[in-house]
């Protein structure tokens, strides 16, 4: 079964815009730390955050064991509460299947080291991508609206990934 683990960069732009239940989508296990929920304290992304873990089946657990492992991965690097999703990464991975563990955030350094880890990798507009691809009730119209409102709540995309992202939602 594959583990989605969602960083707070994803968390922010997704419960910012009131979007969190796009992440049910994915078809597999949705894993926020609590470290990463403890971190998300802007609003109105944490109430969101709140009542998407309160209505949904996702997980909130650390994988300890393999905390100081991710932790010297990144070196000299802090990620804060984001550390929690590597170690997750690095206790669910599977050299034979790619599809095993996914990651899901906006951070380059999360996102390059959960890759060589052999995980999955996409952001908040994949999500969308993603939902609407997979969700026949959101339309390529509804997730356009919704991939500018992010971008206009702080997550800005350059013009040429704003239009690929608007674009692969109308394909």
């Amino acid at each position: 079964m594959t583990r989605i683990y969602v960083g707070p960069t994803s968390l922010y732009s997704l419960g910012q815009v009131g979007e969190l239940g796009l992440l049910d989508s994915f078809d597999g296990d949705i894993v926020v730390p609590d470290p990463v929920v403890e971190a998300t304290t802007v609003e109105p992304a944490a109430t969101n955050l709140a009542e998407y873990l309160d209505g949904g089946d996702a997980e909130t657990v650390v994988d300890e064991a393999h905390l100081d492992r991710a932790r010297s991965l990144l070196g000299e690097k802090d990620i804060g509460p984001a550390v929690t999703v590597l170690a997750g990464v690095l206790a669910h991975r599977d050299q034979s299947d790619r599809s095993a563990v996914a990651v899901v955030s906006e951070d380059r350094t999360v996102r390059r080291t959960a890759r060589g880890l052999g995980a999955e990798v996409t952001s908040s507009f994949g999500v969308v991508v993603r939902a609407t691809i997979e969700d026949k009730y959101l339309s390529p119209a509804q997730a356009k609206r919704i991939v500018r409102r992010i971008d206009q709540h702080g997550m800005h995309l350059t013009g040429e990934l704003r239009e690929r992202a608007v674009g692969e939602v109308g394909e």
